[in-house]
């Protein structure tokens, strides 16, 4: 059998037979010769190579002959010719040659891709040795962009080990997390990376450190510019009985609807990619979208949970993500009451709905006024709460003008940090009967739904809705709601919406909150007219 010889392009290149390691030759060019055949495994033209390692007005062809025949004497031994060179070409045979590193791509390709962890760690510190480690300068400009090219390649490979042993079924989670931990280090906003270091710590029972992680990384993307994506922390129903340290909680409604959720995307006429979803089974109820919406992370909060999962009590609740906020893109060049009442077009046409009642939150009442002027065939019914027919930039007081103007500042300045000044300018007003908790994450909420620069064109163009001319153009049956001490929108700008629109039936709730919260008694009491007016009215 004629014996193996080995190669490592990983760290200093060596060669070794069963005997041991072979010298090399001094030359550092010759060696970076040898590395350069063995990787590239396949016939290379004299010229390529001439042009790789040595300048004119040297004789390269002549250098390369010489750097050939000291590759020979390393391997071409028992008998085999290894370099195999004619006029044009040179070749290294690998056939009989283990390059460690091309051995590694094939595993990593192999068809089924399962590799034992023992195969994995091994690679995983080969991999982190540089590629021709001292070789760098070896050659020419073009020699070490090759170089350069190279070891982005070995650096994909060593993710993509991480990635392996950061899921590997068999590891424990302790092993997992530590190997995920690598992989994050390498990738600090890649989603996959951080969900397996938190899930891992999690399922080794440090939930603490999982819920530090899950912070970091949404903090860090939120600096990179990337959009909000939601919990990365597993259901705590995966989690084993000996991590919880007691018996396992009960599922709650809103954490049960966010694991049957099905989320999908459409196209606005501009082109802007919208995020919906759709959750229960009955007739639809369709909510146009609103400030400050999450499709994911919605669920979890004090403040739309409950709602939502009352939404979707016996009916096929429909809802999404309003452009530049949430799961939708964020990047986009029209943020107007225009493209808000498109982006509700395009996902009831992309869902095919044909009939079904609207529910309208804040400015998301203008837009289901609108909207069900534009089709009135389409619409069975409005649930307006908390609305209003004109923006604060038409018809406010000088007063009220400035106010916002001012918040409008602290949105650029405030957005995304902590300041609690702004917190309470700004969170007090939607929510002051709320509790701290509701605050704080309604606070930590905020940060990761939007941009700042996004949340000042959200609120610019709130200033300039005017729907005066459509609200006697409205027939659907409408009930309008508002909250009597709502800081946010007056009762009053409530109570004319339902003076307009005919036959609209208007519901004082006794609140100050201008966006309801499911522990107090005017959101019950919401609920439940909400549900006598579909029933009164066959919807």
């Amino acid at each position: 059998m004629i014996p193996l010889l080995r190669m490592s392009l990983l760290g200093e290149l060596t060669v070794a037979a069963d005997s041991g390691e072979i010298a090399l030759p001094a030359s550092r060019k010759t060696r970076a010769l040898l590395g350069y055949l063995a990787a590239n495994g396949r016939p290379i033209r004299r010229e390529r190579l001439c042009e790789l390692f040595w300048d004119l007005p040297d004789d390269p062809r002549a250098s390369l002959r010489w750097a050939l025949s000291k590759i020979r004497k390393v391997v071409d031994r028992d008998g085999v010719r290894r370099i195999i060179a004619d006029r044009e070409r040179v070749t290294l045979d690998l056939d009989d040659l283990h390059v460690e590193l091309r051995h590694i791509w094939v595993r990593l390709n192999d068809d089924p891709p399962f590799i034992p962890p023992s195969e994995l760690r091994n690679m995983a510190e080969l991999l982190e040795r540089p590629f021709l480690e001292g070789l760098d300068s070896a050659g020419s400009e073009v020699f070490q962009q090759w170089i350069v090219s190279e070891r982005e390649n070995v650096r994909l490979m060593q993710l993509n080990v991480l990635r392996r042993l950061a899921l590997h079924p068999e590891l424990s989670p302790e092993e997992r997390a530590m190997w995920a931990r690598r992989w994050q280090e390498e990738t600090p906003v890649e989603k996959e990376a951080a969900r397996s270091l938190i899930r891992a710590l999690a399922m080794s029972g440090r939930l603490d450190e999982a819920r530090k992680s899950e912070a970091d990384f949404h903090r860090a993307a939120r600096e990179a510019g990337l959009p909000s994506i939601g919990s990365l922390l597993p259901d705590i129903q995966e989690l084993p009985n000996e991590v919880l340290g007691h018996e396992r909680p009960v599922e709650t409604t809103p954490r049960r609807m966010l694991r049957k959720q099905k989320i999908g995307f459409c196209r606005a006429r501009d082109g802007a990619r919208i995020a919906y979803a759709t959750v229960g089974d009955g007739p639809p109820l369709v909510k146009a979208a609103n400030w400050l919406n999450h499709l994911e992370l919605d669920w979890g909060s004090p403040i739309w949970g409950p709602t939502f999962a009352a939404c979707a009590y016996e009916r096929t609740f429909v809802r999404y993500d309003e452009r530049g906020n949430g799961l939708s893109d964020w990047n986009v060049n029209d943020i107007s009451f225009e493209a808000f009442v498109r982006d509700l077009e395009t996902v009831v046409d992309a869902l095919g709905l044909e009939r079904f009642p609207l529910l309208g939150i804040s400015q998301g009442c203008a837009v289901s006024i609108e909207y069900a002027v534009r089709h009135p065939e389409r619409v069975s019914g409005l649930i307006l709460i908390g609305g209003y027919a004109t923006g604060w930039r038409i018809g406010a007081s000088a007063e009220e003008q400035a106010r916002r103007e001012a918040v409008l500042t602290l949105t650029q300045h405030g957005w995304g940090t902590s300041n609690p000044a702004y917190r309470h300018i700004f969170s007090q007003t939607f929510m002051p009967d709320s509790k701290p908790e509701d605050l704080a994450w309604f606070d930590e909420f905020q940060r990761q739904t939007t941009s700042p620069d996004n949340a000042v064109r959200f609120q610019e163009a709130f200033g300039h809705i005017d729907v005066r001319e459509s609200l006697a153009k409205v027939r659907a049956p409408t009930i309008v709601f508002h909250a009597r001490e709502d800081q946010r929108i007056s009762i009053d700008q409530g109570r004319e919406l339902a003076i307009a629109i005919p036959g609209a039936e208007f519901v004082p709730l006794e609140s100050k909150n201008h966006i309801l919260l499911g522990h107090e008694p005017a959101w019950l009491r919401c609920v439940e007219e909400t549900v006598g007016f579909l029933g009164k009215h066959g919807i």
